[in-house]
């Protein structure tokens, strides 16, 4: 059910050219304003409670025919609005989305402008007059801040040789943290990214609704306050690898950034979260709120998000059977017998189920009985889903969807697109577009991160854009514990994430290593509990080997248990790269996850949000010795205090899990 009321309308026609051009909208609890001035070109500005944030920003987009959006273009009118509107949400974090705002239009001959202050942040966009198609030349996206504020970077650390072949990079780093003007200058970084400004509030910046445009990455190049979007080439060849028959790369580029089919079009919008204490980061709805919404007569209610055993991050190593175990049918058997067993609704089939070098998905390797797997597989009330590389996929988008949905098959989890020029966008929509018309949900590997897309398409139920636990096989030296209590703030703030968390090999600070076949994850056992909870994940995975979840029954029956999408979330508390503990309910149950960094702490969560007549919680706490052998943990009932507020140490690397049944 939707409802949607405009409270206010108001027209402001600029009459003299000797009036300012000048325009403010505030949020709805009057705290944020945006104030736009026309009078040279369109630059906009963010307050919060009176004090800048973004200082006068100049935005444009410059068309191949010399149009210029933006400029000198004059004014014909401006318009507000103040809006109301909830809307249902499906596959997501709650169940319903408040959607209040005001928003400006400014209208020229050829093009508008629309802004929006929400009580959470702000955003803009540009939507075309054209009827005729047309190439995007250029876009001007600055983010000028009045103070060399720190920031926490995602920097691109890939294909590094120019500025141009950063666009072509997997989306996955750590943070690098300092001042504005000490940006690498070697480097692009891609979204979200997050702000220090004063007094402990956060700016957040990413993009929604990206559709039918090249992803923006940011660039500091002269060691200013400001921030510059940089966007990739529109691609005129993409060829597949020869050597891996998985990934594409771009060997060919326009001078321009992107091709328009007229028609009115809307453009991405750019976006600002805004938070005075941290913990508001991580309930924040603004890339859902700006993305297009569903048909008005789509039904997506087969769409079943859940849990997937996985098998390429423990390498097939699965013990105590008298076969071998690999890709081959008996092991994908003892998958769907240990995804029966514990409650788990899917198995995946990773790489290597189809031959890569050969890039088609129609051929399956000989120890694969794909048949019968699905066949088993359906027997035990498990759906298999199976991955496919970029280059194989789009050759024949269409054919393999229908392919393989006729066998039984519940989705794809497709990798290595691993660019945001225009046509990785397209290609998305594409898959989503097609999937659904199978009934098949898809996992997008090797991908920036979620702009929203989830939205018109909640069959496209995760996103990766993340330096998931995977990472931990071959670079155990991350800081990957430092990073996990910072993603809460940044990376999810635009979405869902394939982090691929749940490993029962748990190491303490200075004792992870890599190793392929034998992962391990920095931190306690309770931070990897923590983290189904803290991470939102509507497909998420159990990484580790169904041998080692099999002996440990207690900590996987919770994770089984843990839902993947939820109807209420509630931040209790949290530091961005210190700690995050939120709550979540799914029907009449409420989970409350916490994850620490490499500092011990004791945090008091406020539970009087809790029904009434709640006076016991499950418990999953650091053991007494987890600062030791991360695998300690101790599960309990704890009796509530009259006063809801229940105090929990975490351990360095630590973490907690808690349930109210």
């Amino acid at each position: 059910m939707k409802k949607a009321i405009v409270l206010g309308l108001a027209s402001l026609a600029w009459g003299t050219a000797a009036m300012a051009q000048v325009s403010t909208i505030t949020s709805p609890n009057d705290r944020i304003a945006v104030k736009v001035d026309c009078a040279d070109g369109i630059a906009y500005s963010v307050l919060l409670d009176g004090k800048t944030l973004l200082s006068p920003s100049q935005i444009s987009m410059t068309l191949t025919d010399g149009t210029i959006y933006g400029g000198k273009a004059k004014l014909l009118k401006a318009t507000k609005k103040d809006v109301e509107n909830t809307f249902d949400a499906v596959a997501y974090k709650k169940a319903k989305v408040e959607d209040n705002y005001q928003q400006l239009t400014l209208r020229y001959k050829l093009f508008s402008v629309e802004f929006r202050a929400y009580n959470d942040g702000v955003a803009y966009r540009f939507v075309s007059a054209s009827k005729k198609p047309f190439c995007v030349k250029s876009e001007e996206a600055n983010f000028a801040f009045p103070e060399d504020w720190n920031a926490y970077i995602p920097y691109v650390h890939q294909n590094d040789e120019t500025l141009e072949t950063q666009h072509h990079n997997s989306f996955e780093n750590t943070y690098a943290h300092h001042r504005l003007s000490e940006w690498d200058k070697e480097h692009l970084a891609f979204l979200p990214l997050l702000i220090e400004a004063n007094d402990g509030v956060k700016l957040c910046i990413s993009e929604s609704d990206l559709l039918h445009y090249p992803g923006m990455s940011l660039y500091n190049g002269d060691g200013s306050k400001t921030l510059k979007g940089v966007f990739a080439s529109y691609p005129t060849l993409r060829e597949g690898d020869p050597d891996w028959g998985i990934s594409m790369y771009v060997k060919g580029t326009e001078d321009y950034i992107a091709r328009s089919v007229g028609q009115q079009e809307t453009f991405p919008w750019r976006l600002i979260g805004i938070s005075t204490d941290d913990a508001q980061l991580m309930d924040n709805d603004l890339v859902y709120r700006l993305a297009s919404p569903m048909e008005a007569q789509a039904d997506f209610s087969w769409v079943k998000p859940g849990k997937v055993a996985w098998d390429w991050w423990n390498d097939w190593n699965i013990y105590g059977v008298d076969f071998e175990s690999g890709v081959n049918t008996a092991t994908y058997k003892y998958y769907i017998d240990f995804a029966a067993k514990s409650g788990v609704e899917y198995i995946i089939l990773d790489e290597g189920w189809s031959p890569s070098r050969i890039a088609d998905l129609y051929q399956v390797v000989p120890n694969v009985d794909l048949d019968e797997i699905i066949r088993y597989g359906k027997e035990k009330g498990v759906g298999i889903i199976l991955w496919a590389g970029f280059f194989p996929f789009q050759k024949d988008i269409e054919g393999i969807t229908k392919y393989y949905a006729e066998k039984g098959v519940k989705g794809f989890k497709i990798d290595f697109m691993d660019s945001d020029d225009q046509g990785i966008p397209e290609f998305l929509e594409t898959a989503a577009a097609t999937a659904a018309k199978y009934h098949m949900i898809l996992d997008f590997h090797g991908i920036y991160k979620p702009t929203g897309l989830s939205r018109k398409y909640p069959n496209v139920v995760n996103y990766e854009g993340i330096y998931g636990l995977e990472n931990m096989k071959w670079n155990a030296n991350a800081n990957q514990v430092d990073y996990d209590v910072t993603i809460p703030y940044i990376r999810l703030f635009a979405g869902r994430a394939d982090y691929t968390q749940g490993a029962m090999r748990n190491a303490s600070k200075g004792n992870v290593r890599s190793c392929n076949n034998e992962g391990m994850s920095p931190g306690t056992r309770c931070h990897q509990l923590g983290e189904y909870i803290v991470f939102f994940s509507p497909l998420n995975m159990l990484c580790d080997s169904p041998s080692n979840y099999l002996g440990e029954p207690e900590c996987t029956g919770f994770i089984a248990s843990v839902p993947t999408v939820w109807d209420e979330a509630r931040a209790i508390c949290g530091k961005v790269a210190e700690y995050a503990c939120i709550a979540r309910r799914s029907g009449d149950e409420w989970y409350v996850g916490g994850i620490n960094n490499w500092e011990a702490r004791d945090v008091t969560l406020d539970l009087s949000f809790l029904p009434e007549g709640q006076h016991e919680v499950t418990l999953f706490r650091d053991g007494v010795n987890a600062h030791r052998a991360a695998r300690d943990y101790k599960k309990e009932t704890v009796k509530l205090p009259a006063n809801r507020q229940l105090t929990v140490h975490m351990a360095p690397g630590g973490g907690f899990a808690l349930r109210t049944k």
